[in-house]
């Protein structure tokens, strides 16, 4: 299997992600509940909400690691999760959450990982996220050895090893300085340009979503609250910002309450 493409702004239209009538059930509570959005390919949406919104959740049943209770799923033209193994290889996830290896190098866990997805040129692939993400310096430093940021640029090495169409991002830029989350940021509107690629990011940090995304859907309590580019959800609050948006839905102040007009 060859996973090499080349992508651009211009190649496959319709949704990257499509999902309908979302329901996931644990027992008694519903975590996501008749969830219905669309990701364009080649976008940025955001994906906001407090803890336990159901984002979480969400993202693992687009991924095919959590079964729906019932609701359509489509990622890349694909059911999910029946035909999952004809789209895995053109997705990825990353998430600061989520620890490789500590004992293995930085070398060692990518090409763990570039082997499960039959990268080509495997060697060449790693020495070109190296120089991209500035990883060179420590590519035989053990991974746990590795500061908060330098994990975080690793994180997004092994997302981007097989260059994927489908980017799926949980807070990348958690405690990370200023600089280098802008750092990240910068690269992820970079790969996104380069290669038509789409990404669907969830995050709490309202000025990151409001420089990255192109569109946001806002869930609370399993539900969607609101999707919309970001401009047209701040004019619907009557505010300044998506920080304010985020903090009114939070709070279950309504629109009107928000000091719409």
């Amino acid at each position: 299997m060859t996973l090499e493409r080349s992508f651009s702004p211009t190649a496959p239209t319709g949704a990257a992600i499509d999902v309908a009538d979302l329901v996931k059930v644990y027992k008694t509570v519903r975590a996501v509940d008749g969830v219905t959005f669309r990701v364009p390919r080649g976008s940025i949406t955001g994906l906001l909400g407090g803890n336990g919104a159901g984002k979480t959740t969400t993202i693992s049943m687009v991924m095919g690691l959590v079964l729906p209770t019932s609701g359509r799923i489509r990622v890349l033209g694909v059911d999910m999760p029946e035909r999952r193994a004809e789209v895995l290889g053109r997705i990825n996830f990353e998430s600061p959450y989520v620890d490789m290896p500590s004992r293995l190098t930085v070398r060692q866990n990518l090409s763990v990982f570039g082997r499960l997805y039959d990268v080509p040129d495997l060697r060449g692939r790693i020495a070109e996220l190296a120089s991209d993400l500035d990883l060179t310096e420590f590519l035989d430093r053990p991974s746990g050895k590795l500061s908060a940021g330098q994990k975080t640029r690793v994180a997004l090495a092994k997302a981007l090893i097989n260059r994927p169409e489908l980017l799926l991002l949980d807070e990348p830029t958690a405690s990370l300085d200023p600089d280098t989350a802008d750092w990240i940021r910068g690269h992820l509107e970079t790969y996104r340009k380069a290669y038509g690629a789409s990404i669907l990011l969830a995050s709490h940090n309202m000025l990151e979503v409001e420089r990255l995304c192109d569109r946001v859907v806002i869930m609370k309590r399993g539900r969607i609250e609101d999707d919309d580019t970001p401009a047209a959800i701040m004019a619907r609050y009557n505010r300044a910002t998506l920080e304010e948006v985020f903090l009114d839905v939070a709070r279950g102040r309504d629109r009107e309450q928000g000091g719409l007009v």
